[in-house]
């Protein structure tokens, strides 16, 4: 038997064992986990479970919590705002959990809150970025920034490294679009930059060329492009229509298939990006990556990464303070520069968290680091 199948083998058996262990003691303690798991975006879905997977392996086959095992109770969402607010009533009424690792959406997290927050049900989502979830409860937390740091940050690099000072705007039309548009767009006039164009979409269109249309016209410096797989076809549909400019996008941008769909035009892309990285040296992140590797057999994501983050900071806030939603709030809201595979995070008065990020450019459809932000 070759060393790689016997690693996979005794990870597995420590797992089922674990598991056996608890079960017959009473020792488990259940959390509850609302993902995209089917439709169009289900490949994010099914890569923050993986992360999830894995830290949660990790955790268990270590001996747990306090002694206590963790299991995670899965309800798919289908990026759906309806569907999550059910999959959140079934995990709490019947499965009676306190604490649940997502939704995956801003739309669906803003959606399932207030209920989250009458309740005292932590919320901790690994994915969604709208500003207006910063003060959406003191029981909702994330362990990806805010829009409002992305939107500016890449508004800065527009401004005072591009020297860019026309810009228009395509963006899919939810809160996560919205939050990023006006992010960048408030940062950008306040630098002295003019947005001379603002052109939405809805979710899985595939064609965008009558909103391409109107911003050719206006002959902007560069576009922001907002949105998830739809990127990949505004992009090419841009070059059909023969709108050559500087495009600019967000951290939804780093996917394979928009490369395929976008072709050539990609190349020269600038895009905001977690700092997170498989070629990393630091311990932590290359542990991560070689156990994600040979459990999934693929090399992580940043979803892949973010998932396994939100588990592991939820494992650190149950061994600081408890198991209860209450305990576990109070240990996140206490959370200052703990290292993750994402960076070193802190989280400040409203349960947001506090990371750098960076600038990332396509050469030769590659993604690569142009700029770090610290």
């Amino acid at each position: 038997m070759s060393a790689y199948k016997l690693v996979f083998i005794s990870v597995a058996f420590l797992v089922i064992l674990s598991f056996g262990c608890a079960k017959k003691d009473g020792k488990e303690i259940k959390i509850g986990a609302i993902l995209t798991l089917t439709g169009d975006a289900a490949k994010y879905g099914e890569n923050v479970k993986k992360g999830i997977e894995l830290a949660l392996q990790e955790t268990n086959a270590s001996g747990g919590i306090k002694g206590k095992i963790l299991k995670v109770l899965y309800e798919d969402s289908k990026a759906d705002p309806k569907v999550a607010v059910s999959a959140f009533q079934k995990l709490v009424t019947i499965d009676k959990v306190q604490i649940i690792l997502g939704p995956m959406s801003s739309s669906e997290v803003l959606a399932v809150s207030p209920l989250a927050e009458k309740m005292k049900i932590i919320i901790f989502t690994p994915t969604a970025s709208a500003p207006s979830i910063t003060n959406a409860g003191d029981y909702i937390f994330r362990n990806v920034t805010s829009d409002v740091f992305e939107g500016e940050a890449l508004s800065l690099f527009t401004f005072n490294d591009l020297k860019l000072k026309k810009v228009a705007i395509i963006y899919i039309n939810n809160d996560y679009g919205i939050g990023l548009r006006d992010s960048f767009k408030n940062k950008f006039e306040n630098l002295g930059g003019k947005i001379i164009e603002m052109e939405s979409f809805e979710q899985s269109s595939t064609d965008m060329k009558s909103q391409i249309s109107k911003i050719k016209a206006a002959k902007p410096e560069a576009v922001f492009v907002v949105g998830y797989i739809e990127i990949g076809i505004i992009l090419k549909q841009s070059s059909e229509l023969g709108l050559k400019t500087q495009f600019l996008s967000c951290n939804m941008f780093e996917d394979p298939e928009i490369l395929r769909i976008a072709g050539g035009i990609s190349n020269g892309v600038y895009y905001t990006y977690r700092l997170f990285e498989t070629k990393s040296t630091e311990k932590i992140v290359n542990n991560f990556v070689e156990k994600y590797k040979l459990i999934y057999r693929s090399e992580p994501d940043i979803f892949s990464a973010l998932g396994y983050d939100a588990m592991k900071i939820l494992g650190h806030a149950m061994e600081k303070e408890g198991f209860t939603a209450g305990e576990v709030k109070q240990a996140i809201y206490s959370i200052q520069n703990l290292p993750t595979v994402t960076g070193t995070i802190s989280y400040d008065n409203n349960g947001d968290v506090l990371q750098s990020m960076g600038i990332k450019v396509v050469k030769d459809g590659r993604f690569i680091w142009h700029k770090r932000i610290r």
